[in-house]
């Protein structure tokens, strides 16, 4: 008879104790969270890879109260195209073009672009400048191969920038996504092969089935209070109450005890926001997402519930 290799034997208990995680995801949270919230990724070493960025992707910023930055991508980066690009806004909110309403704008990006030296002229509209005009919170961008530099600059509803803008970023784009390799982690090359494997994922585009989302969270993960809730939502735009615009809404966050789902805080993002700060005591909640049209209060979209641990506390 012959045996099983080792690597069989391996790939056999990988998949077992993937079969279990999940099973038992689903008796801790239920389906609902399940078939809402992105998992964790089943692989073992792609799992501590995501896990070891949890902190980056969640560290709060204190000094700025008004801040616009990438919600995914970081200086540096080796993607490939398209690649998927977030952003968030925080201290001021997003109101389609067109909107007037005080605190609000809308997202730009400048590819391999200065900022505009004026402030009271429009941004033009090229292919050097990427409007947002419809409230979005993310774009996919097919930039070709080699060096680019993006800019998140936020402008009000005609399309004249504020003293509001994210420090400039490099991206290295590999080539075409349907022509790169998707990165491997290897074991004995963890480091940087995570950090490949990590910004490959991190900038992929979205799975259609989730439209309102966590972007910077997946299920099950966990953070040291306090820390950053980013949001975002495909399909619809994002528009703060005192306007309306077609396919809009705003966001909700609900902080939730896991046992009883009990309310422990709830922000009401109304003034356009799409990311927030949160503090919580050690313990196991829910975040449930809700995306609700600003004159009714009803909900656009399914709410989007993602379990998360909060493991310690940060000193401030």
């Amino acid at each position: 008879m012959d045996h099983a290799s080792p690597l069989s034997i391996r790939a056999l208990a990988t998949g077992r104790a993937a079969a279990t995680r999940a099973l038992l995801f689903i008796l801790l949270f239920g389906t609902a969270a399940l078939a809402c919230a992105a998992p964790l990724p089943a692989d073992d070493a792609e799992r501590d890879c995501w896990i070891s960025y949890t902190r980056e992707r969640t560290q709060t910023n204190l000094k700025e109260l008004t801040n616009v930055d990438f919600s995914n991508l970081r200086n540096g980066y080796a993607v490939s195209s398209p690649v998927l690009v977030e952003f968030a806004v925080r201290g001021m909110g997003v109101v389609p073009a067109g909107k007037l309403l005080k605190g609000t704008g809308h997202h730009h990006i400048l590819i391999d672009s200065r900022l505009p030296a004026s402030i009271s002229d429009a941004i033009p509209f090229n292919d050097k400048h990427k409007h947002f005009g419809k409230g979005q919170t993310a774009t996919l961008l097919d930039l070709p191969a080699g060096r680019h530099t993006l800019r998140l600059l936020f402008a009000d509803h005609e399309h004249r920038p504020y003293f509001v803008f994210s420090p400039e970023i490099t991206v290295d784009v590999l080539g075409k996504r349907s022509d790169t390799p998707r990165p491997k982690i290897d074991p004995k090359n963890f480091n940087a092969s995570c950090a490949a494997w990590y910004q490959d994922e991190i900038s992929r585009p979205r799975p259609p089935d989730e439209p309102l989302y966590f972007s910077n969270l997946r299920a099950g993960e966990a953070v040291t209070s306090p820390f950053n809730v980013r949001l975002g939502v495909d399909g619809f735009g994002i528009c703060a109450a005192g306007q309306s615009a077609e396919k809009t809404g705003h966001f909700m966050l609900e902080l939730l005890t896991r046992s009883g789902h009990k309310p422990v805080q709830s922000i009401d993002l109304s003034n356009g926001a799409t990311q927030t700060n949160l503090a919580a005591a050690t313990g196991a909640y829910i975040l449930r997402l809700r995306f609700v049209d600003p004159a009714n209060g009803n909900d656009v979209l399914k709410p989007n519930e993602l379990p998360i641990e909060v493991k310690g506390q940060e000193r401030l």
